[in-house]
Parts: C-alpha cells; sequence; structure tokens
C-alpha cells in the first residue's frame, strides 16, 4: 500500500437503531474529500413508508463540515436495510461502488422478483471493484479485498488505518455473519476472516451492525483487529475452519429470515432505486408468498 496508509482518515458513524445499522463517512482530513459507506434509507414495513431522514442527516453533516463526497460504497447488497445509495447519487453526484459479483446476487433475486427491469450485469452501479482494487480519496486510497461469504459479492474497504467489514465481522463479543443466504458459504467467510485479521493489529475495523448481546448496555460499531484476534467469540486465534464451519451452520439454522430481506433485496439490486412505478404512478414492493 501507499504512504496513504499513514494518514488517519477521519470517520464519523451514523447509527440506525431501526435495523441495527452503521453508515460512515470516511474523510481525507487535507483535501476534504470523502466517502459515505452503507447508507440507510428508512422503511417502515408496517405502512410502507419510506423517508430520506437517515441520509439527510449524513447530507447535513457532509454540508456542515465542507466536504466533497467522491464515492458511496456499498459493502455489499444488503438484506436488513433498504440502502440510500440511489438517493445520495442524486444529491451529490458520487457512484456508487460495490463488488463485482453483484451480479450473482442479482441473477437469484432478479428472478425471485420477476424484475424485468434488472438486467443482471451489475450496470445499476457506477464501479464495480474486486480484489486489489484501489480507488482515490483525497491523499488518501480505498483498498478493496473481496470477502465473501456472507454473499458472494461482499467487500471490505481498508481506508488508512481503518477497515469497513460490512456484515462479515461483528464486534468481537457478537461473532461473524450468518453464511446462509444464497450464494453465500461458511467455509469462504472463514477465509475471508482470517485475511482481515492477518491486517496490523492496530488497524481499526468498523462493522456493519452492531445488535448489543445481552450483557452490554450501548451498542458498537469499533474494535481492532487484536481485539478481534484476542476475543471474536466465533473466529478468534486458534478457531479452526471446521469448528467454525460447525458453528456457524448450527447457528444459521436457528436464524429466521430477516425482517426486510423482500423489501431490501429487490430495492438493493437496483442500487437503492426503487422499482419502476406502476401504470398508474404507485410504486410496489412485491412479496413472493412460499418462495424463501
Amino acid at each position: 500500500m501507499s504512504n496513504a496508509a499513514a494518514i488517519i482518515p477521519g470517520i464519523t458513524a451514523f447509527f440506525d437503531p431501526a435495523t441495527f445499522t452503521a453508515s460512515y463517512v470516511v474523510a481525507d482530513p487535507a483535501s476534504r474529500r470523502a466517502a459515505i459507506i452503507d447508507p440507510v434509507l428508512d422503511f417502515t414495513p408496517r405502512n410502507g413508508r419510506s423517508s430520506t431522514r437517515s441520509a439527510d442527516a449524513i447530507l447535513a453533516f457532509v454540508k456542515a463540515q465542507g466536504l466533497t463526497i467522491d464515492w458511496l460504497l456499498e459493502t455489499h447488497a444488503h438484506a436488513d436495510h433498504l440502502s440510500a445509495s440511489h438517493y445520495l447519487h442524486g444529491k451529490t453526484g458520487a457512484p456508487i461502488v460495490i463488488g463485482a459479483l453483484i451480479t450473482e446476487v442479482q441473477k437469484v433475486f432478479a428472478a425471485l422478483f420477476e424484475a424485468d427491469d434488472v438486467t443482471p450485469d451489475g450496470s445499476q452501479f457506477g464501479r464495480l471493484v474486486g480484489e486489489s482494487d484501489v480507488l482515490p480519496l483525497g491523499d488518501l486510497a480505498i483498498h478493496v479485498l473481496h470477502t465473501p461469504g456472507h454473499t458472494p459479492a461482499c467487500v471490505s474497504y481498508i481506508i488508512g488505518d481503518a477497515v469497513f467489514v460490512g456484515d462479515t465481522l461483528f464486534m468481537p463479543d457478537y461473532g461473524t455473519a450468518r453464511s446462509d443466504f444464497p450464494g453465500g458459504s461458511a467455509e469462504a467467510l472463514y477465509a475471508s476472516i482470517r485475511k482481515i485479521l492477518t491486517l496490523p493489529p492496530e488497524t481499526r475495523v468498523f462493522v456493519g451492525h452492531d445488535y448489543l448481546p445481552e450483557h452490554r448496555k450501548e451498542f458498537r460499531w469499533e474494535t481492532t483487529i487484536a481485539e478481534q484476534n484476542a476475543a471474536n467469540v466465533h473466529i478468534h486465534a486458534g478457531v479452526s475452519e471446521a469448528d467454525f464451519v460447525a458453528l456457524r451452520r448450527a447457528r444459521d439454522a436457528e436464524l429466521e429470515a430477516p425482517l426486510l430481506i423482500l423489501p431490501s433485496l429487490q430495492v438493493n439490486i437496483r442500487a437503492g432505486e426503487m422499482p419502476p412505478a406502476s401504470p398508474g404512478g404507485h410504486v410496489y414492493l412485491r412479496i413472493p408468498l412460499n418462495a424463501i
């Protein structure tokens, strides 16, 4: 990596308690160029209402700090919240970035939702990235790690002394992501996490969610590689692949589908854009019965 790794980025988290999601603004302190990672579009399934409240809070922060947004970074196609990247693209002009294997996710879910408008080629996004790709961010650089397992398209972003891991890793006292979604793999997840954990021990790790274990009273989203290696309850140093895979599969077998999996995925395979409006001018999200 370049000398950009020595620059300490400014990192501000925005936590959405409705979906337990942490979104981030990452800024180069000298140039004021910045990226937004995993922004949330607010959605209430009870009445089908969406809003941009969370995204607007990020935009207000960006304006107050005098930042210019260069990239909208998605760690994967989320199954637990709708992405606000399309909305933020309209406000900032910044391209939406996601792992190149989003095409595999699109093939599955475009077919499930019979989304004829979705060509599964990733063209809905501004930039598809893979292992070792590098994006500029002022005097910083964004280094891409392909970290599949939760989904085939998952990527992590190394920016300065920090890595943003999406759903691949959680806080050490909560563990790791599920691997039972289409294209997921406990074996691949193990390999991806081991790759992340070879980063320098002082590297800051920013996770995509915190679900607040019973013993803890406050939400957290920042840890370190050293803490993950020492104390992650699923995959600390010394845990074998066989043991991890057995644990992950047993846990996944007990998990329910995420509450927003059906609304979110049909939006997120479109890079956060809603499906086309009906002839009557209404936008509908499909709920395929007995399909998952």
